[in-house]
């Protein structure tokens, strides 16, 4: 039986760039389509574009973050915030009856059991983030 602790530990810094490209990535997806994100920002949320491009600079600038030894610590802490902080959009999506559009068809109709995953998947991201701080 391999022995977990050294497996992980192999694969924690390639993972580490892997959650950096995803991050930066998805950052840059609220430039290209930021009416399909703001669309899911609570209503109870004001200026739903502006947190569409905070959030996306965010993202990107922590992306890139966690993957330098000097910052990523704190780039860790700032993506395990901010997955807190836009939890609220996912709770949302779940819960709303929210109609996408605008954006590719996989997007705009998001099937329930999706949405409905997506809630606990937030919190094995930031265990991820969690792993590097």
């Amino acid at each position: 039986m391999p022995d977990v602790s050294a497996v992980a530990a192999r694969a924690k810094r390639p993972l580490r760039y892997v959650m950096g490209g995803l991050y930066v990535i998805a950052g840059a997806m609220h430039f290209v389509l930021p009416s399909v994100y703001a669309q899911v920002i609570p209503p109870v949320f004001p200026r739903p574009l502006a947190l569409v491009y905070l959030s996306g600079v965010a993202e990107i600038a922590l992306g890139v973050g966690v993957v330098i030894p000097r910052t990523r610590r704190v780039a860790a802490w700032g993506l395990i915030l901010l997955l807190i902080a836009i939890f609220p959009a996912n709770i949302y999506m779940a819960t709303s009856d929210v109609v996408i559009t605008g954006g590719p068809a996989w997007i705009d109709t998001p099937s329930d059991a999706a949405t409905w995953a997506r809630l606990p998947f937030q919190a094995v991201f930031v265990l991820w983030a969690w792993w590097y701080t």
